[in-house]
């Protein structure tokens, strides 16, 4: 191409970011430009070309168009392709793939397309006797490309090698990777060009990940061109002017050295040590490395001294159902973090879930439609003050307190003042009584059906434990997700706890081995207090976190009557009954259960509490065959069976309204003279056999067995005391 002559040339770009494109091809002296879908038009010589390839923060590709003609079918397609003199633009025998995009009604298949303008290309220089070109797809030297477009074709060769985008420094990644692109337009619409020329302007990142927009920040403010950092440099195309493209070259080598004098300063947190290192040597790649201090901080655990002029990131998306409560917390810790660190400054925070922006607590001025990829997204800008903080944490922090941001609406607020009402009351009665694991609320508004239980452990550590009775097939999902979200948010700012210690579970019916299955692989054992007692609990990975909070006066009941008694223990669970009998002095005792797991469970709880298992034997087995070929006697029989069990390992199905009369008759078998069965079990429209009261002493203690704090739902158990008559 003679370098003094205009040509057309098409650059591609993420669909959103055509201004930003446009923009910046007006300062590389480009003309007329025209935006389109995905990519802009525009005129220049070979000069303006190669700057876009330098300079260029935000395109994909450059296409040097050499055709443009209408099509119809693929006899169209192939004449339009060979009427261009490919000899000019390719030397025989080159390596080249063909990238074909958009559709036609005749031409729906882009392979198809990329396959006929193939054909063409390679049959123009068979007929002319030379060496065909080869089709290289992986990294070839040449890309041709074809788009089409409202019943035309647009072919032309690409400037250079690889995507724009690569800069050559991102060898490594994390979960979630941004392209360096979409990196900059963000940095771009957060006004960060213009605030990096501020002397000893910051920049930080608390959530960094790999780097990505914190390096790209810096590239912008010491003005290194990406095109210095790029791996790959110019296509094989014939007509290149590389005398142009190295003179340019040489322009951005000086000013990058210029840039090396820019004296802000650039700081990256995450969590994730892997992805701190993965950052680092990034940034080291991109020759950056000394400008930017990265550090492995938690978003709970930034300096307090931490301040810049933007604060910019993008929080990590909620993958799978299970950690959107996870996420939102994190967006709630995040507002707090920007309040502090960036107060009277700028703030930008790129989401996918832009709902979740007022989890932040602070009003955004303006936001940007933007694409991850095929992903909507939208970048939130902030002016971080007083005024924009939400009205009631500025209240709450006139009073010198400190509340998560918020983002309650009329009945998230409702549940709030619900929660904060049953403290008063559920949990100054728990204070008195010393009563360290309760439950604050049970349903008691119909639009939250869930339970939250309280676990205080021996350190004093307060975590919650909030489940959500299944919603019915009728509730729509999506209601039922910002249900769930306004539940979590109103128990973190009501309790005022970090949502990492809320566990949040939806509560369904459990069949089989499924009522023995990990909820989720995370959280760590609690030890809590109960009378004395010592007990493992573990809020996050079962359904159930080893402590049934209801049965609180059972155990204290059994721990008052244990002394030199012996206890046998049915469906024992985690052994929590058989731990208060051994503190209350009972001479022995024997618990069976199934599950391995609960035993094990069991077994820790023992020991936590320096009882030996010899005195206090475990056993694994089917209660009801146990029970058949059992031999010994006992003072006490505790049985708490589930409503239902049809577990692999048993023999028979367990049904406790059809057999609570042959487990209880069996049991009453067992027991000394004077001895006593405690009889529960939690299925709501359970009905004693009238055949038990007739045979047996039958003292319903339902009521006393039910505590202040499971009052509102006196069916959560029923409970008899059986004697002989």
């Amino acid at each position: 191409m003679n370098p003094a002559i205009t040509y057309t040339f098409f650059s591609t770009c993420a669909k959103s970011l055509e201004p930003l494109l446009a923009s910046e091809l007006e300062q590389f002296a480009a003309e007329d430009i025209r935006p389109t879908v995905a990519g802009v038009y525009f005129s220049g010589t070979l000069d303006v070309a190669y700057r876009v390839t330098m300079y260029s923060r935000i395109a994909n590709r450059v296409i040097a168009t050499l055709a443009e003609a209408p099509v119809s079918d693929a006899d169209n397609l192939y004449d339009a392709t060979l009427a261009i003199q490919w000899t000019d633009h390719m030397e025989p025998g080159a390596r080249f793939a063909v990238s074909a995009a958009g559709t036609t009604p005749a031409l729906r298949h882009t392979r198809f397309v990329a396959q006929r303008v193939k054909d063409a290309i390679v049959d123009q220089f068979t007929e002319a006797g030379l060496t065909r070109p080869e089709v290289e797809t992986q990294n070839p030297p040449l890309r041709v490309h074809a788009v089409l477009k409202k019943g035309r074709v647009l072919l032309g060769v690409e400037l250079t090698r690889s995507s724009l985008h690569r800069r050559g420094y991102r060898l490594e990644q994390g979960d979630a990777p941004m392209k360096e692109t979409l990196a900059a337009a963000i940095l771009i619409r957060s006004g960060w060009p213009e605030l990096s020329k501020q002397p000893g302007v910051r920049i930080f990142d608390p959530m960094c990940g790999a780097g990505t927009l914190i390096i790209e920040a810096l590239l912008m403010a010491m003005d290194v061109a990406p095109g210095l950092i790029r791996v790959g440099g110019l296509s094989t195309w014939k007509l290149h002017n590389h005398e142009i493209e190295s003179s340019i070259r040489a322009q951005a080598e000086v000013r990058r050295e210029a840039g090396r004098n820019w004296d802000g300063q650039a700081y990256g947190s995450d969590q994730d040590l892997r992805v701190i290192g993965m950052a680092r040597r990034n940034a080291e790649r991109a020759d950056v490395w000394d400008q930017i201090e990265f550090s492995s901080d938690a978003i709970d655990e930034i300096p307090q001294d931490r301040k810049a002029e933007l604060v910019v990131t993008n929080p990590p998306y909620a993958q799978r159902l299970g950690e959107e409560e996870e996420v939102m917390a994190l967006y709630n810790r995040l507002g707090q973090v920007i309040q502090r660190t960036a107060l009277g400054q700028q703030a930008a925070v790129f989401t996918a879930r832009p709902e979740w922006g007022k989890l932040l607590g602070l009003h955004s001025h303006k936001q940007y439609a933007m694409f991850n990829g095929p992903l909507p997204a939208r970048l939130l800008l902030f002016n971080v003050s007083e005024d924009s903080i939400y009205k009631q944490q500025r209240n709450a922090a006139d009073q010198g307190k400190i509340v998560p941001a918020q983002a309650l609406d009329e009945q998230g607020q409702m549940f709030y003042n619900r929660l904060r009402k049953n403290i008063k009351n559920i949990g100054k009665w728990a204070r008195q009584q010393k009563i360290t694991c309760y439950r604050l609320y049970d349903a008691d508004i119909p639009e939250f059906s869930f339970a939250l239980d309280i676990y205080t452990d021996i350190k004093g550590k307060v975590s919650v434990h909030l489940q959500e009775y299944a919603p019915p097939a009728t509730v729509n999902a999506a209601d039922a997700a910002i249900r769930r979200r306004q539940a979590l948010l109103a128990t973190e700012q009501a309790l005022e706890i970090p949502a990492t210690d809320i566990s949040l579970k939806v509560r369904e019916r459990q069949k089989g081995s499924n009522q023995y299955q990990p909820q989720e692989q995370s959280g760590s054992d609690l030890i809590v207090d109960e009378y004395g007692a010592q007990l493992y609990v573990n809020l996050h990975q079962y359904l159930d976190t080893g402590l049934f909070l209801d049965h609180r006066p059972l155990r204290r009941l059994v721990r008052k009557l244990a002394k030199d008694k012996s206890l046998l223990n049915l469906f024992c669970y985690t052994g929590s009954v058989t731990i208060q009998a051994a503190l209350g002095g009972a001479s022995r005792s024997v618990s069976v259960d199934l599950s391995k797991k609960y035993l094990y469970w069991a077994g820790r709880n023992l020991a936590l509490n320096n009882l030996s298992l010899k005195q206090h034997q475990l056993v694994e087995a089917d209660c009801q065959q146990w029970l058949k070929t059992c031999k010994d006697r006992f003072d006490i029989i505790f049985l708490d069976p589930p409503t239902f069990s049809n577990s692999k390992r048993t023999e028979h199905d367990l049904d406790i309204q059809r057999d609570h009369v042959s487990l209880i008759e069996t049991c009453m078998g067992l027991l000394r003279e004077g001895g006593l069965l405690i009889f529960s079990n939690n299925m709501r429209k359970f009905r004693l056999d009238p055949q038990v009261q007739e045979t047996w002493n039958v003292e319903d203690y339902s009521r006393p067995s039910i505590d202040k704090d499971f009052q509102r739902n006196p069916k959560i158990h029923r409970a008899w005391l059986i004697r002989a008559s």
